[in-house]
């Protein structure tokens, strides 16, 4: 997509487009989604956003969520928007360990990519603009508003491994309202299958052991875009989606001793997933004397329940004499956001001034609820089914609270050659106090070919609803983990403390420069500092971590080493400053009869160190050295994305090269002295890795087009753990490094009909 676009994140200038915005914005449209070969939006992005990342896997039922993160910091610190409006949460949070743990993100593959006109990225801090959770940066993705066509994809395929079957078919129509109005709709259904990457089990001396690789998953999503102008001064617009999800992860393999009853051959357990997931906006926007006005409210909801299936409970037998062999309700989660937005802009012709003033005033309610219900009986009872426990009545709750914001935007150019802009916001939650926060950005432009640009920032993160809320207890061969509630008295006892707001303050510097007409370069360096970062912190292990469990509810299985029984909680465990540098390029090389070349380039450096850590009530640390390493090593240092697309007649030939930086773990011990230790580290690191993705595509006539290509198809993998380090030897890889991940090549077809 053209840097001439017209952009609406991170301004209120309706006239602003990337290439003169004076923050750096990345905008991505449905096509170079599309070449990228990926039946999803998430995994597209990543395949074009040098500062995006995203964890490898994750344990249980947060393996299937799709969650992305800017700039090395989590999800929860990344905004994303729909057609400019907040989009909801997922309410399944992550709970394993890893960079991810504790967060409930934005799942924006609930979102059908038939349905994406573009993406635009924005790196930079804006809670002054919208609010909490805009620390890393703003993800809006804008739906098509097409008022004509048909648009069909499908694409198949798999991993060099011959797992992991991919089908993604969706659609895409788009009519006329009348002679005022246009209605787009789009659905999609995507399935893919279990991939498995694991290692020998110690426990059996056979592959049996499937828990390293992506879950089954079956997704439907279906969405619409409109707009009709009631009168020439006032449009109605609405849009919305809806997702519906199953899925399944594998867990480690279980002995025969378990439950010899049942499994006399052993058994893996399987989490399940059952989620609905919707979102409705509507609303009236116009102009009124040249005042353009919006006035609308969006409602999102999603709902999960886990279950879990090829498992049993061993209390209920021990008990009863008898247990089912699944469960489908361990514990149901429903996240709710309501949001009523209200905003005026106008702009103000001032004398002495280069360019109109952009004045733009708002105020935004937003109101939040969280529900967390008990599972089954037999799915709490003793010590839950093998693979994990389920939540009793005990740890049930229902939370919501309220979200009242205001804010003002000016902008304007103070010389012909000048840029400013300055925003400021005032929001009060009923739970989090009041926070204030503002931002100043401006841009100078010498010439036609370079110009500075700058911002400072401060932000805000509210503590979710489950941060404060969230309780469970995931179970393993031989051990079990638990995250218990911050306020209630099993966490209490532990050291805990009230959550507080997370608070940031950003820097931005950089330069555009256009040498020639056909090459573009950008290079913005940032800082953000994050103060009371809240996470997972406080872990115990041992006698204490199974008292403070027991005393929430929580059983523990027979045959557990107490030493590798854990019990943490949420905590404001960190200050951290984040360095980082990005770097985009773009140039077109025009070759007569032979076509012409896009050459494209991006990059990403970052570095996180922390500056100071929290303390349990008792004075004891709250981080561990793993803990840390989460916070700074275990995204890569940097990420470069470089290629380019030759487009020849009806040939497109694509090729692109990633390089993903060095990532260090440490590495929890498994065997000898240390094993089990939540003190002892050893540190691993992830040498850098170069994934190259080709793709031939030939467009056969004005409606059909065919793409044959490969992602990674040099198969490039992590490096293998040392034999100590991989638990019950077949989690042969670090699944917690957001590096290049351990499934390999990947190869497809594609298949396009436009009429």
């Amino acid at each position: 997509m053209s840097d001439e676009q017209v952009i609406v994140t991170g301004t209120r200038d309706p006239h602003q487009t990337a290439r003169k915005s004076v923050s750096p914005i990345q905008v991505i449209s449905s096509k170079q989604l599309a070449a990228t070969g990926q039946a999803d939006i998430r995994d597209a992005l990543l395949q074009m956003a040098p500062s995006m990342t995203r964890s490898n896997m994750n344990f249980g039922n947060a393996n299937m969520t799709d969650a992305i993160s800017l700039r090395g910091l989590t999800p929860n610190q990344t905004l994303v928007l729909v057609n400019g409006k907040r989009r909801h949460t997922t309410a399944n949070l992550s709970t394993f360990r890893g960079p991810q743990q504790g967060t409930t993100p934005v799942d924006i593959d609930l979102i059908p990519v038939s349905a994406v006109d573009h993406v635009e990225i924005l790196q930079d801090g804006a809670a002054a603009q919208y609010g909490s959770d805009a620390i890393a940066g703003v993800v809006n993705i804008i739906l098509k508003h097409d008022d004509h066509g048909l648009n069909v994809q499908a694409i198949n395929g798999a991993y060099y491994a011959g797992d992991g079957f991919t089908t993604g078919e969706s659609a895409n129509w788009g009519t006329k309202l009348g002679h005022s109005g246009f209605f787009d709709l789009s659905a999609e259904i995507k399935h893919n299958g279990y991939t498995n990457r694991s290692g020998i089990d110690n426990q059996t001396g056979r592959y049996d052991n499937r828990i390293l690789g992506t879950p089954w998953q079956l997704r439907e999503t279906v969405s619409y875009n409109m707009g009709y102008h009631i009168t020439p001064g006032i449009e109605f617009y609405s849009f919305g989606t809806y997702g519906h999800r199953d899925a399944s992860s594998r867990q480690n393999f279980r002995l025969a001793t378990v439950i010899p009853s049942m499994y006399p051959n052993g058994f893996e357990p399987r989490i399940t997933l059952t989620e609905n997931d919707f979102s409705l906006a509507g609303g009236f926007k116009g102009d009124f004397h040249g005042w353009d006005w919006d006035i609308g409210t969006t409602y999102g909801e999603d709902h999960d329940r886990t279950g879990t299936e090829n498992t049993a409970n061993p209390s209920l037998i021990a008990t009863y004499g008898s247990s089912p062999n699944h469960f489908d309700n361990m514990e149901t989660i429903v996240s709710t956001e309501l949001t009523t937005d209200a905003s005026l802009r106008h702009a103000f012709v001032v004398p002495l001034l280069a360019a109109p003033v952009n004045f733009a005033i708002g105020g935004q309610y937003r109101y939040n609820t969280y529900h967390i219900g008990a599972g089954e009986y037999g799915a709490y009872y003793g010590a839950g089914p093998a693979g994990m426990h389920g939540l009793s009545p005990m740890n049930a709750s229902d939370n919501s609270r309220d979200v009242a914001a205001g804010y003002i935007d000016v902008s304007t150019q103070l010389l012909p050659k000048w840029q400013i802009d300055l925003a400021g916001r005032f929001e009060h939650y009923t739970d989090a106090g009041n926070t204030v926060t503002g931002k100043v950005s401006s841009r100078y432009d010498f010439n036609r070919f370079f110009g500075l640009r700058g911002t400072i920032s401060n932000g805000f993160r509210a503590p979710t609803l489950a941060e404060g809320n969230w309780s469970s207890l995931s179970a393993s061969p031989t051990g079990a983990s638990g995250i218990l509630p911050v306020n209630s008295v099993a966490a209490r006892a532990l050291g805990s403390r009230p959550l507080k707001p997370e608070k940031s303050t950003s820097f931005s510097a950089g330069f555009v420069l256009n040498p020639t007409k056909n090459l573009h370069i950008t290079l913005d360096a940032y800082q953000i500092a994050l103060r009371d970062r809240i996470m997972i912190g406080g872990s115990y292990s041992g006698t204490t971590a199974i008292n403070a469990l027991n005393l929430q509810g929580f059983g523990i299985q027979d045959g557990a080493d107490p030493k590798n029984v854990t019990a943490s909680y949420f905590s404001n465990a960190a200050d951290t400053r984040t360095r980082g540098l990005d770097i985009t390029g773009s140039y077109r090389t025009n070759l007569g009869h032979a076509g012409h070349i896009l050459w494209d380039v991006s990059a990403n450096f970052n570095e996180t160190h922390v500056t100071h850590v929290g303390s349990m009530t008792n004075g004891t640390s709250l981080l561990n050295a793993q803990q840390i390493g989460y916070l700074t090593t275990y995204t890569p240092r940097n990420k470069v994305i470089f290629g380019g697309t030759w487009h020849y007649g009806k040939w497109d030939f694509i090729v692109h090269e990633i390089r993903y930086g060095h990532a260090t773990s440490q590495m929890q011990h498994y065997t000898g002295p240390l094993a089990y230790s939540i003190t002892q580290y050893q540190r691993f690191v992830n040498a850098p890795k170069y994934a190259t993705n080709i793709a031939i595509a030939y467009q056969i006539n004005p409606h059909w087009r065919v793409a044959l290509g490969g992602n990674n198809i040099g198969n490039a993998k992590q490096n293998k753990l040392p034999k100590e380090f991989r638990y019950l030897g077949a989690q042969q890889y670090d699944y917690d490094v957001q590096q290049i991940g351990f499934n390999g090549g990947f190869y497809y077809a594609q298949i396009n009909l436009t009429l």
